[in-house]
């Protein structure tokens, strides 16, 4: 008689990671010194972890995070994901009034893509011998993701009630917003509308 499959196990705790002033990364699940190539390892098996600097206690995981990037980005004859026209727009966004948006745009259209990888792996095999057919895969996927997130955005829509007041907020206003202050959620559809149209230019293009 077959096995039952073990049920899943809990998701373990993230393995804490202490950084010293010589830069050197300490495990203190196995206790010893590990690379950034080896935490790459762990982020790839999906083990989590969080580093702290050993002397002070401060979380420096996301610049550590940053720092696997920059080295895998790096490696000689290794794949890179951070195309420069991407780099240099995401630069540009630590200025503009819509880069808080960013991050949760780009961590949306993240988990969209690992939800969707396997569909999107067997279109991309099948048009690997196509490279517009290819091309027109990823585009079809952007809108996708464009869309979820102006849904998502909808939830301030014109008509949605202003909580515990019973009415109605019209176009541009917030809560508590002054009269005549200028709507962020205005704005915030303007731009998603300007980056709909550079999708769709592309698509045009190609």
């Amino acid at each position: 008689m077959l096995n039952k499959p073990d049920a899943p196990a809990d998701k373990r705790e993230a393995v804490v990671i202490k950084k010293y002033a010589n830069r050197r990364l300490y495990n203190t699940e196995t206790s010893t010194y590990v690379t950034l190539e080896d935490l790459a390892s762990m982020v790839r098996s999906d083990r989590d972890f969080v580093v702290y600097d050993a002397k002070t206690g401060d979380d420096l995981t996301h610049s550590v995070l940053t720092q696997i990037i920059v080295e895998q980005e790096n490696r000689q004859g290794g794949q890179t994901l951070l195309p420069v026209p991407f780099l240099r727009q995401l630069i540009r966004f630590y200025d503009d009034s819509i880069g808080r948006m960013v991050p949760g745009y780009l961590q949306f259209s993240l988990e969209n893509l690992v939800k969707e990888q396997e569909k999107i792996r067997a279109q991309f095999a099948t048009a690997f011998s196509n490279p517009t057919a290819a091309f027109e895969v990823y585009q079809d996927q952007a809108r996708k993701n464009m869309q979820m997130f102006e849904q998502a955005l909808s939830m301030w829509s014109p008509f949605t009630g202003v909580p515990g007041t019973g009415k109605m907020r019209t176009e541009g206003e917030k809560p508590g917003a002054k009269p005549g202050e200028a709507s962020e959620i205005t704005e915030l559809k303007a731009q998603l509308a300007s980056m709909q149209q550079k999708i769709d230019k592309l698509s045009g293009d190609n």
